[in-house]
């Protein structure tokens, strides 16, 4: 039972890390009707469907008509959530740290054991015969 419960919660770590939502997922319905209008009125296929929508030819194709509000992966939270910017363009400012002379303090506080023994105590003797 453990390792079926181990299964569900490794895949819906997976699912959560394409960021894929139930709203999306309603929406794959308006997908395939739109993918069956390109196919009807241009004779796209789905790969070329989906080149359209969604890879190189986005761009082109966005304004030939309407119906794309409605598909999935369409959200502003799905587009750019990947990028990492690495360097930030910015001048070079150097500042100039004006140092001052550390000065010693000497100490003003002495330590002295509140017992001495000169003699250690005959546990910690070495061995007296060998």
């Amino acid at each position: 039972m453990s390792k079926i419960i181990v299964v569900l919660y490794s895949f819906l770590i997976l699912t959560q890390s394409f960021n894929i939502n139930i709203e999306d997922i309603s929406k794959f319905n308006a997908l395939m009707e739109h993918a069956k209008y390109h196919k009807e009125v241009y004779g796209d296929s789905f790969f070329n469907f989906l080149s359209e929508h969604y890879g190189n030819q986005m761009v082109q194709h966005e304004n030939e008509h309407t119906g794309h509000e409605n598909l999935p992966f369409k959200d502003p939270h799905h587009m750019l959530c990947h990028i990492n910017t690495a360097f930030i363009l910015a001048p070079y400012i150097s500042y100039s740290l004006n140092t001052s002379i550390v000065k010693e303090i000497p100490l003003n506080f002495l330590y002295k054991e509140p017992v001495s023994l000169h003699e250690k105590l005959s546990v910690f003797q070495p061995p007296k015969l060998a």
